[in-house]
């Protein structure tokens, strides 16, 4: 074990289970996350405590952790937790990195355990039980196809091109639930895919998931990256045999789909009158148990003498025709009147700024919200004319199984 002696105060390192339970015991927000193709593993905590809201300004924020929701008037109920405490881990969990930028008050907290005690790296068996839905709320998949007929009505009327429609399933926690655990069980099974858990103590309540799309990143030497991600299938065939990614078949409806968050993102490019934009795909990926149609896009901050690119951007897309349809303002009305709910964090972003002078932020896909011993998953579908409704649902539950297949369901 190692000891950080910072302004007379001895600050003892545990490993990363140890740090987290004694953030979630503090009330501190903290959030732990791992970059997608990375091994490292890095946390951050908030030591203040307090419920920060503000505009996620990528050149002005000090480092951190911004989570952010679907709806965000005026781009300023962005959620930020400042890296008080800063840790990074590799893949084995040692320790090696390790940063403090504010006061130590966390660690007078003396509830820690040691490392000695600590089983937490044997992942323990449990299963998560669905919820049944409240007899006099009718069926959850009744009104989600219901929405998806009146909006390709409501397209062929020409109201939209596209909207997303997004539904909840509710399942019910194991008494000791490990979020460290599962956060390690998704880093596992999803390589590929920005992995997070991330503690709000002021709502009581957790978010984990697996996403795979990028909304806006910025990297050290100033290169800026977005993606459009849309048109979903299952990554197995009816035999239950893996497809190919050469041979995934795409329909015109999956295409197209793909196609219009595309143009949007080239749209906010022109907008800002950005022409030096670097565009590649569109191509089949696999995101965990999905196949999806994606296109990236690359911009050299440095080249166009365009350093806020980053937070401009964000401004533009969030949220972006991939998890609310095109045109916006007409999808997000369609949104609000059908879905009866608030999505809350799902759909909005969230990643981390300014750690080691990047910033990455991710959609917030694939994610469930734990609270007590009961946790919502969300998923949603891009329903366009071609849609049929009974596919749609389908995509929904394969999205939710992203993270129940990882949590040994």
């Amino acid at each position: 074990m190692e000891t950080v002696h910072t302004e007379n105060i001895s600050i003892r390192t545990h490993s990363l289970s140890n740090l987290w339970r004694t953030a979630e015991r503090g009330g501190y927000p903290a959030a732990l996350w791992r970059l997608p193709r990375a091994s490292e593993k890095q946390l951050i905590i908030d030591l203040s405590s307090e419920d920060r809201r503000l505009k996620a300004d990528l050149e002005e924020l000090p480092a951190g952790f911004a989570i952010s929701p679907f709806l965000n008037p005026e781009g300023e109920q962005t959620r930020f937790l400042r890296a008080d405490l800063y840790f990074s881990f590799d893949a084995e969990e040692t320790l090696i990195a390790e940063e403090i930028t504010s006061s130590a008050d966390f660690w007078r907290i003396q509830a820690f355990e040691d490392d000695a005690d600590d089983d937490s790296d044997d992942f323990p068996e449990y299963h998560l039980t669905p919820i049944p839905l409240d007899a006099n709320a009718g069926s959850e998949r009744e009104k989600f196809e219901q929405a998806v007929r009146q909006a390709v009505t409501e397209m062929k009327l020409g109201a939209f091109q596209k909207v997303v429609l997004s539904r909840r399933k509710w399942v019910e926690l194991p008494a000791r639930f490990d979020h460290v655990a599962a956060f390690h069980r998704l880093c596992e099974t999803y390589p590929n895919a920005f992995i997070s858990l991330v503690s709000l103590p002021e709502s009581g309540c957790v978010w984990l998931g697996a996403t795979p799309e990028v909304l806006v990143s910025q990297d050290q030497q100033g290169i800026f990256r977005t993606m459009s991600l849309a048109g979903t299938q299952s990554a197995t065939d009816a035999q239950q045999q893996p497809v190919s990614l050469e041979h995934a078949r795409w329909s015109d409806k999956e295409i197209e789909e793909h196609a219009l968050v595309s143009r949007y993102i080239i749209e906010c490019f022109k907008k800002i009158r950005l022409r030096e934009y670097q565009e590649s795909g569109p191509k089949t990926v696999k995101a965990g148990n999905l196949l999806h149609l994606r296109t990236d896009f690359q911009v050299d901050t440095q080249a166009v003498n365009f350093p806020q690119l980053g937070t401009v951007m964000l401004d533009l897309l969030h949220p972006t025709s991939a998890v609310c349809g095109t045109p916006k303002s007409s999808a997000l009305r369609f949104i609000e009147h059908y879905e009866n709910y608030d999505r809350s964090y799902y759909s909005g972003f969230l990643g981390p700024i300014n750690i080691h002078n990047e910033s990455h932020l991710f959609v917030n896909l694939r994610t469930m919200q734990m609270e007590g011993d009961q946790a919502v998953l969300y998923a949603g579908a891009g329903i366009t004319e071609n849609s049929i409704p009974e596919q749609e649902w389908h995509e929904t539950e394969m999205k939710c199984q992203t993270l129940l297949a990882a949590l040994a369901l």
